[in-house]
Parts: C-alpha cells; structure tokens; sequence
C-alpha cells in the first residue's frame, strides 16, 4: 500500500510539474491501481485531486480519467469530484473561445477534440489567445475532463447536490455538445436536480402529494418512480401498483438485454396546463410559489416507452414525504390552470 501510494504522490508532482518523467509514471499508476481495493484508492483521492486542480490540462486530464476509473470501480468522489468538475468548465469556457476563434479564422469547424496538437493549430488561433498553446492544450484535453466529470456527477448526489448556478453552466457545456457526445451528457448531468421538492395534484380527485426527488436524468425516470410510489399504494392513489422490478430499471438496476417496454399512466401536466414532456427533465418544470408542480391527468392516449435510465450510473430516487387531502389543497387550486391539449 505504501509503494501505491508513493506511485501516486510521484505521477502527481511530475503532472504539477510537467515533467517528462509523467510519461512513464502514468501508465504504471492505472495498470497498479487495477487490481487496489477501494480502501486504498480513497487514500489516494485527495492527492489526486491535488494534482487534477494543479497539474496543466493536457496531463491533469489523465489524473481525472485515473481517478473516474476508480470512482467506477468502487472508490469514494470525495476529494476528487470538486477538481474534476471545477478543470471541465474552465476548459469548457476555454473551448467555447477556442471553437469560435478557429472558426472566425478558417470558416470550418474546429478540429476534432479527441485528435492531436500540432504547430499549425496554435498558429491558427493565435490572434485570439495570449497563450495560445494553453487554448489547444484545453481544446484537446475536453474529451477526457468531460469523461470523468461524467462518472463523478453520475455518481454523487453530494456533487450534484454541490452545483451552484446549475443552469448557466449547463449552457456553457453545451455549447461544446455539437463537437463532443460527452460535453452534452455532462450539459445533462448537470441539469440534474437534487434534494427537489415537487408537489404532485391529481386533478380528478383533487388530493395531492409532496415527493423528493434526486438522481432523475428525464421525466420518462419521473414518469415511472412517480406510479411506483403512488398507484396502488396505502395513501397513494387506486390502480395497478408498478412491479417492483419495473420500478428497479428505473431507480438503480440494469435493464435486461431485451429491454420491456413501459406505457405511461398519465399526461403530466405543469400548473399552467403545458405537458410536461417525457423527454423533458425535471428542472424544466416550472414553479408556483417556489415550488414545481406537476399536475397527474388520465392519458390521452397509451405512449409507450422503453424501461431503463439515462444515465445508468446514477441512482434515481424519489420518495413521498406527505399526502394532501382536497381541504389541505384549496389554496393552491386557483393557481392551477385547465390542461392544455397541443396536439389539437
């Protein structure tokens, strides 16, 4: 434990430091870090993440695919999460300027971010940089940030919970979406809501709920866990209760190869009687006295979709903290509008 831990603490510095000495350390650390237990891998994050905060792009990147390889592999965010997150929006501003700058020059897209620096690449941009090495180094360091940054958000609601101003830099990740898949899942994740409290009113018999919900990637997930914890259930509402297996695929468990197919139970409905769309997430839903609402109508016709996560990694949760009878809710009726029907 004590020769990893001292592999750990070298590969770090020589990243800090850029020397050439990190070429070779960094293949052995993720080949010996393979076989660790979880333990001893928590004991190394906080260098790690050291080391993610400090070291260039180009090789703090690869400390933060290391530690989300860790991360899945059994190991804690803590010490890590915060880095990773904080060096993937600093070269997602630097890659926004970058990709607008290569186009001002060249009229073409930028080059693809999992290809390789070259001289010509800093020359392009140069105008536009006071270092333009910096600017590629970032460019071309996104694809691995936003990797990790994946596994870390996917993987702790304490991160997720952690994200100020969520929204803006939402935007600003995906502004990269067009160039990099994983730049969008990260835009994703961090649109995810966590410790949310939503009020759900069922229109036909005027009663209502309070859920807490975390860990939800798009309202086909809400959709779901909302009939799991509701139909059929003691304070719930009168239906077929979802099994218990169906609700799994949607809270923490893979789906099998042969993924069944869901159908929906209701049209969700806002307080101002919009859709909430299934392929909408539920930071899209808007609040009413600071809290969003989502109003439960019959189905206007069956829509069927398949079981599983968007993001397979994060556990989904959604829990009923209170049931409200139709007295307890005659407050909130005047600000619910009529549903609206956009397909008519």
């Amino acid at each position: 434990m004590s020769d990893f831990l001292r592999h750990v603490d070298a590969t770090v510095q020589a990243a800090v430091a850029e020397d050439q000495a990190f070429s070779d350390l960094m293949p052995r650390l993720m080949s010996e870090s393979q076989g660790a237990p979880a333990t001893v891998l928590n004991m190394a994050m906080m260098k790690m993440g050291e080391g993610i905060a400090a070291a260039p792009p180009n090789l703090g990147c690869w400390l933060a695919v290391i530690a989300g390889s860790w991360v899945e592999n059994g190991a804690t965010v803590f010490g890590v999460g915060e880095p990773v997150l904080d060096r993937l929006l600093g070269v997602a501003e630097s890659g926004v300027a970058f990709a607008a700058a290569w186009q001002k020059a060249t009229g073409r897209q930028p080059p693809d971010p999992e290809g390789q620096p070259s001289q010509q690449i800093v020359d392009t941009v140069s105008r536009d940089f006071d270092d333009p090495v910096a600017a590629m180094m970032s460019w071309f360091s996104m694809e691995k940030f936003a990797l990790s940054a994946n596994t870390m958000l996917s993987a702790s609601a304490d991160l997720r919970a952690s994200v100020t101003d969520r929204e803006s830099k939402a935007d600003l990740v995906a502004q990269l979406a067009e160039h990099s898949a994983k730049m969008d899942w990260v835009a994703r994740l961090l649109r995810v809501v966590e410790n949310e409290r939503l009020l759900v009113l069922d229109r036909a018999s005027r009663q209502g709920w309070t859920v807490s919900i975390g860990g939800i990637g798009d309202n086909f997930q809400l959709h779901v866990l909302l009939g799991g914890r509701l139909l059929g259930r003691p304070g719930g509402m009168p239906g077929e209760a979802v099994p218990a297996e169906l609700v799994s695929w949607f809270t923490d468990t893979d789906v099998p190869e042969a993924g069944p197919i869901v159908n929906s139970f209701w049209n969700l409905v806002d307080a101002h009687g919009e859709w909430i769309y299934n392929e909408g997430v539920p930071a899209d839903i808007p609040a009413v006295n600071g809290v969003r609402v989502v109003v439960l109508d019959p189905p206007s016709y069956v829509r069927s979709f398949p079981a599983g996560r968007k993001h397979p990694m994060m556990v989904g949760r959604l829990a009923v903290e209170g049931r409200h009878l139709p007295e307890d809710l005659a407050g909130w009726w005047q600000h619910i509008a009529p549903a609206k029907n956009p397909v008519g």
